[in-house]
């Protein structure tokens, strides 16, 4: 799946900037190796698990995110939801497109039945889009979120009522469902915000994105 991340990450910058050098970084090559980003250097993490020497702008909404914990508490405190546990992992997604406009918000992705197989879109009634919305943007606002490609993880419990289970400040292994569905997917989304470019509208054929 990371293979699949980091092509599809690689495949929407070079179509807009070949003239990018890319470099890819393992943690454990970070970690093990002097590592100094230079001003030109744009760091482009697709692991929650960040060496601590790492630095960038986001580095403190991975943080936040990372702590699933402290986003559980606060979305039960503040948001009035209830929360996933080691028996009720989220097997849904949200993605959020947050610009430095404001928030867009994606078509969710579900889970298949098979081992790290996504699909996108999946049909929600208009309350629950509405409520996971809602959540979402009081989310990114509680960790001052920067602009990039986020992704509300969650499930339903037996009753339909919407449980938190953590949030994702890049665009994980789910997002790959969004490639050749979602256009433009949300690899090149992810690009375009965390280089400050405007977002043209994301559609998925027949299903416009609000």
């Amino acid at each position: 799946m990371a293979e699949r991340m980091l092509k599809a990450l690689k495949g929407a910058i070079l179509s807009h900037h070949p003239e990018i050098n890319l470099e890819v970084l393992t943690p454990a090559m970070v970690h093990y190796h002097s590592f100094e980003a230079s001003q030109q250097t744009l760091l482009c993490p697709l692991t929650i698990d960040l060496p601590d020497q790492v630095e960038f702008t986001g580095r403190t909404v991975f943080e936040a995110c990372r702590d699933i914990g402290a986003r559980r508490q606060w979305v039960q405190k503040h948001a009035n939801h209830r929360i996933c546990d080691q028996n009720h992992l989220g097997d849904r997604w949200l993605p959020i497109i947050y610009t430095a406009k404001g928030p867009l918000y994606g078509e969710v992705i579900g889970e298949g039945e098979m081992p790290n197989s996504y699909y996108q879109p999946l049909d929600l009634d208009d309350a629950q889009r509405q409520s996971l919305y809602n959540l979402g943007y009081q989310l990114l606002d509680s960790i001052n979120a920067t602009p990039s490609v986020y992704l509300l993880q969650f499930a339903f419990s037996t009753e339909q009522e919407i449980m938190f289970d953590r949030l994702w400040p890049f665009p994980a292994a789910p997002a790959i469902a969004s490639i050749s569905v979602q256009q433009p997917d949300l690899f090149t989304c992810h690009w375009r915000c965390i280089t400050n470019q405007s977002i043209p509208d994301i559609t998925i054929p027949s299903i416009p994105i609000e």
